[in-house]
């Protein structure tokens, strides 16, 4: 199996992004993902710990299509 394919266990894993990770996406500042988080309004975050913000790629995806509705 060549390194680009990935194993079974790799596929079932979501990708999970950073706040950087978003903010690159979406050509935003890193400090406008973190003002989202606080006022509820962007995408759904999920919390690795207190400290450690994640976002699941289907969860932004799914924000970046209500938010151009």
């Amino acid at each position: 199996m060549d390194q680009s394919t990935p194993t079974p266990d790799e596929a079932e894993l979501p990708r999970l992004l950073t706040t950087k990770d978003v903010a690159r996406a979406v050509q935003v500042s890193p400090s406008t993902p973190c003002r989202w988080r606080h006022s509820g309004e962007g995408p759904r975050v999920t919390w690795l710990s207190p400290f450690i913000p994640r976002y699941r790629r289907e969860d932004v995806d799914a924000w970046l299509r209500k938010a151009a509705a």
